[in-house]
């Protein structure tokens, strides 16, 4: 048993290779019961600001699970910050243990960061096939481990946390804006796990009360009619879907409509 939450298909694709029992993690939220009872428990996701994203977090905390194993393997781009060995800790304070944590450094698809074009060049020099089949057999075998925290990665984290204060107007709410390039397709509306747009007359409205800047939306619009508020982006006219994953299945996993 696997549950997942993916924006762009990356987390959905190391998911597949984990388990064939799927479970979208927007689309458990929305059940009042949520205990589950397996051999093998796991949950796959992607790296949001070096934390799990708070929709993940709020699963984990607020479900509870039967296992003999629990596993987390979250997908990153550049740099992990520490993240699994301080949610580790973090998450057996709040009474759930982890017997595994590890990640998958994968395309970094952080707009504000990241050229996508640029991205998909360097991308097979990643070898991600190679190591989700690592961490596959590290699953298969119940592996007892929790990635470390590297002196870089402590550093880094560090470093983002001194300026995270810094960015805190860029960062504000709203985040995204919709541009007069919206044709009202409604794609957005499908792929947005806390259901923040809506088409109204034609064209796509977005309300951040309960955004937490998952992208989702601004990757899928075929038009690139959503961006950034305050932050520029390093190419607004490259936008990423991982090339194994359909947008029907993206839409499948999020839609909250």
């Amino acid at each position: 048993m696997l549950f997942y939450f993916t924006s762009t298909g990356n987390s959905l694709y190391a998911a597949k290779q984990f388990d064939e029992e799927l479970y979208s993690i927007p689309q458990e939220l929305n059940k009042e019961n949520r205990h589950y009872k397996a051999e093998r428990i796991g949950i796959v996701c992607p790296l949001y600001e070096f934390d799990l994203p708070v929709i993940v977090k709020d699963f984990i905390l607020h479900s509870e699970f039967e296992t003999d194993y629990f596993y987390i393997v979250m997908t990153y781009g550049m740099h992990h910050g520490g993240c699994a060995s301080r949610n580790a800790e973090y998450f057996e304070k709040a009474g759930r243990h982890i017997d595994y944590f590890n990640t998958i450094n994968m395309l970094d698809n952080a707009l504000p960061v990241f050229d996508m074009d640029e991205q998909r060049k360097i991308d097979p020099e990643k070898k991600v096939d190679e190591h989700l089949a690592m961490i596959k057999t590290d699953i298969a075998e119940r592996k007892q481990f929790i990635q470390p925290a590297t002196k870089e990665e402590v550093d880094f984290y560090g470093h983002f946390i001194a300026i995270a204060a810094d960015f805190s107007a860029a960062l504000k709410q709203p985040k995204y804006s919709v541009s007069d390039k919206c044709i009202g397709c409604g794609i957005c509306t499908r792929v947005c796990p806390k259901g923040c747009i809506c088409v109204t007359e034609g064209r796509a409205t977005y309300d951040s009360t309960n955004c937490f800047g998952c992208m989702a939306c601004i990757h899928a619009c075929p038009q690139k009619a959503i961006g950034y508020v305050e932050i520029k982006e390093r190419n607004p006219e490259a936008r990423y879907r991982n090339p194994n994953i359909q947008l029907m299945e993206i839409i499948k996993s999020n839609n909250q409509n």
